[in-house]
């Protein structure tokens, strides 16, 4: 298999991250896999969105976990004037054309996004991913063989240990920190690498040097 093609909160630089806009215009790029940051709102509905404060990325403020999912949908992003979509959307959108790559904002959360996952019949493959690595090792006993991704910026003194620790399949670094012995350590350890986010050519062709299994660009249509 080649190195997976991966669409940051769709193709964000294209068009709004985490907007439906823009897993559309990912999937008529054709990536492998679609990702987007989920969390949830005060009456435990899952959306879309990265930051946790509104402002200035939205038309609302303060924290999103604080607004009902009908406050969320009057809001709009900036720029880009886009609804800020819910999981369920983003599970039919992508449905057929792409898998997903699921990262985990909130702690908490971990098992109503699988649950959603799997009551969707997603068909595609999806990946958990989470820089709180405690939600992604919750995953792991229910269903072992689950895609779960332990994301680090940075590199720790044992290369492989944070996602050992969190029962990851794979590992997800940043362009910064990479490095092929890095990527070296982490297959040794039995873990895919994907590496994030990558947009520049020399930035690309260095990822690919270091055989990365996946790369998550913004321009995923640069890959």
């Amino acid at each position: 298999m080649g190195v997976l093609r991966i669409g940051h909160r769709g193709a964000a630089g294209h068009a709004a991250g985490n907007t439906l806009l823009s897993i559309e215009t990912a999937i008529r790029i054709g990536v492998d896999l679609i990702e987007v940051d989920i969390q949830r709102t005060r009456d435990e509905h899952l959306i879309v969105l990265h930051d946790r404060f509104l402002q200035p990325s939205t038309t609302g403020s303060g924290l999103a976990a604080d607004h009902t999912l009908a406050e969320v949908r009057e809001i709009r992003t900036v720029p880009g004037n886009q609804p800020i979509p819910a999981l369920t959307e983003v599970l039919e959108a992508v449905s057929g054309h792409a898998g997903l790559m699921l990262e985990i904002k909130q702690s908490g959360i971990a098992e109503s996004v699988a649950e959603s996952v799997r009551r969707s019949g997603f068909p595609g493959p999806v990946y958990y991913a989470s820089f709180l690595h405690d939600e992604i090792r919750r995953l792991r006993p229910a269903d072992p063989a689950l895609r779960t991704i332990a994301l680090l910026e940075g590199v720790p003194i044992c290369p492989s240990a944070f996602a050992l620790e969190a029962q990851a399949s794979h590992a997800g670094v940043s362009i910064e920190c990479l490095t092929a012995e890095f990527v070296r350590a982490l297959h040794g350890a039995g873990l895919q690498v994907f590496v994030y986010t990558v947009d520049l050519p020399e930035q690309i062709a260095f990822a690919r040097e270091c055989r990365v299994d996946g790369i998550i660009s913004n321009y995923p249509d640069r890959l």
